[in-house]
């Protein structure tokens, strides 16, 4: 195992920046004639059924800052541009636009055509009328975002872009307590026509198109009157123009999809690159089918490892994302998929995620928080009593590769070269660093106190599924080993977000998955003003804001990629987050799912697959 780890650092070293590393499948040598099978009857419907490990939050854009719930989101609505599923390196290609942006030399101006006749989905808000997209969608889109009634946890990506105006807008709401106008014109965002886009910005935005105009999750365009009509429903009712719509909902238990029947003719293409066989295959076999081609997605909910991974045993599922750390050795011995599982034709697909787990300790916490010696010294101390490798080869089984920083790996800023003195384990050190700044053993009881001699007790977040669980054991054990009481706080995980959001906990660990190529979205979970949505951790440092600041309107480049180096450090020092591991994913699928190929920074991949229901087990 420890080999196999450290074969796939050593790729990871040699990667450019922004190119994903998809290792060698297994098993997926589908051909012409398996897409040809795919034609079943019409009368027979074609199903996806996979399960979530985590539950849904909401459907509306402006209020989701879970992976689980933009999962969703990201087959019903559509923005303006989306990156082309098979390439790799990364392309972005237009979607709804006609064509890339009109920009001019300094990139303040963006101007964007949209394709005529691309319908919103048929809802009851619309009153029996077929309802065209037009720019203005994308209008009142955006503004949803800024709108302070609606709280939203994304604010910062389109306050980061700059649009002319929007901030001030919002202030003006913000000051007056009057709702906000959406009426209002604004020189950084207007229609200037029925499909022209223009947006403007201060500074020059030369990621403008990463930032809030790719990701159908957040930035798909939604209807005025569809948002009206449902008021504060609408997180249960998303109507976009994407290729599903939502048919059915139960929270946090199972979540159906329909193809929209409305859904413009849209074909299957793609642009792999010459050597890459495996996307040429996929292209050569999918090529000119026209999407989505399923015609039902059904979402389950399951929490647990081991019922989740039986139900796609058991053929209940027709696939499983990521593969638990647990059935690692089980399904892939070796690195290889195990022979009783081939047998069964079932496939895998590892590569390694462009993510990274974090705990984030809330800076405004009187315990944890803080920019005082003694509060660093205490996070630094927790940081190094956490044994990672430990983590690695227990909890994950080897599924991971430990994390440096808060930057996620294949985008720009991630170096796979750099290494923090806070990723160690060394509980010499951390013990020594608690003796210097008065954390010390008072009573005799076993347990430190704080340098004033009050209790100290750490206060820890958590899920009551069983890969927590295993968590919790680590971080019981290092802080035992510290002498730092620790008490758990078992929630949902939606519960826990929302508590993390509100500034209402001490210490929590989570996930953080890329969703562009541009790392600075990964150092936005450290900008002050995104305290609330992205910063979970509330840090807010003005050096750190500067940094962050100056890098929106630089051009990509080694200027650029100094300061990611400045910013990582300061990170580092003060410790709001500790990084633990970025993830090695294996996914899994049937023998008659047709098409997978996991995607590296966006989460829409339903309609690039298929099923063949004449490879399913009959009843």
């Amino acid at each position: 195992m420890k080999k196999k780890m450290m074969t796939m650092l050593s790729c990871l070293k040699l990667l450019p920046l922004a190119v994903a590393l998809w290792l060698p499948l297994t098993g997926h040598a589908q051909n012409a004639a398996a897409a040809a099978a795919a034609a079943t009857s019409p009368s027979e419907p074609k199903v996806l059924r996979y399960a979530f490990r985590v539950a849904e939050t909401s459907f509306d854009p402006t209020q989701i800052n879970d992976i689980y719930s933009r999962v969703i989101t990201a087959h019903v609505f559509e923005t303006l541009y989306a990156y082309d599923h098979l390439a790799r390196p990364i392309q972005i290609r237009p979607l709804i636009a006609q064509a890339l942006p009109e920009t001019n030399a300094n990139f303040t101006r963006f101007t964007i055509r949209i394709r005529p006749g691309i319908y919103f989905a048929d809802d009851p808000a619309f009153k029996g009328q077929r309802r065209e997209l037009t720019a203005q969608d994308f209008v009142y889109t955006f503004k949803r975002f800024a709108d302070p009634r609606n709280k939203s946890p994304n604010w910062a990506g389109f306050e980061e872009a700059g649009l002319l105006g929007l901030a001030e807008l919002r202030q003006q709401a913000l000051k007056s307590g009057k709702p906000f106008d959406y009426e209002r014109e604004i020189p950084g965002l207007r229609a200037l026509d029925r499909y022209t886009l223009q947006l403007k910005t201060a500074e020059p935005r030369p990621r403008l198109q990463e930032l809030i105009l790719t990701g159908n999750d957040l930035y798909g365009a939604m209807a005025r009157e569809v948002v009206e009509f449902y008021g504060d429903k609408i997180g249960e009712h998303p109507v976009g123009t994407g290729p599903f719509v939502l048919k059915s909902w139960r929270r946090s238990s199972q979540i159906v999809l329909e193809r929209n029947p409305a859904y413009r003719e849209r074909y299957y293409d793609a642009q792999p690159a010459a050597e890459d066989a495996e996307g040429q295959a996929l292209l050569a076999r999918l090529k000119g089918r026209r999407l989505p081609m399923l015609d039902r997605v059904e979402v389950a909910i399951i929490e647990e490892n081991q019922p989740r991974w039986l139900s796609f045993l058991n053929g209940e599922h027709d696939f499983m994302e990521q593969l638990p750390e647990d059935f690692i050795g089980q399904a892939m011995p070796g690195g290889h998929l195990a022979p009783n599982l081939a047998k069964k034709g079932l496939r895998a697909y590892p590569a390694v995620g462009s993510d990274v787990t974090l705990t984030a300790f809330n800076m405004e916490d009187p315990l944890v928080g803080g920019y005082t010696a003694p509060q660093v010294a205490l996070r630094r101390a927790i940081s190094l009593a956490l044994d990672i490798p430990r983590e690695i080869l227990l909890v994950r089984r080897g599924q991971a590769i430990q994390a440096q920083s808060n930057i996620a790996p294949f985008t720009t800023g991630y170096s796979a070269e750099y290494k923090s003195d806070m990723a160690s384990h060394d509980l010499a050190r951390a013990k020594a660093l608690l003796d210097v700044y008065g954390y010390v053993d008072r009573d005799g009881d076993g347990w430190r106190e704080r340098p004033d001699g009050s209790p100290l007790v750490l206060l820890r977040n958590t899920q009551s599924d069983s890969q927590y669980r295993q968590l919790d054991e680590q971080w019981q054990k290092a802080m035992n080993d510290l002498g730092l009481r620790l008490e758990m706080k078992v929630a949902k995980w939606p519960e826990n977000l929302k508590a993390a959001r509100a500034g209402r906990f001490m210490t929590w660990s989570v996930g953080s998955r890329a969703e562009q190529k541009d790392g600075l979205k990964s150092l936005q979970r450290l900008y002050g003003p995104a305290s609330g949505g992205q910063n979970l951790s509330r840090f807010n440092q003005p050096e750190f804001n500067r940094i962050y600041e100056q890098m929106q309107s630089m051009a990509d480049g080694p200027a650029r990629e100094a300061l990611f180096l400045q910013a990582k450090r300061l990170a580092a020092v003060y410790v709001p987050y500790k990084p633990h591991v970025h993830r090695l994913y294996t996914d899994m699928g049937q023998s008659w799912l047709l098409g997978y190929r996991r995607p590296v920074f966006w989460l829409d991949f339903w309609q690039y697959v298929d099923v063949d229901n004449s490879l399913r087990p009959k009843p």
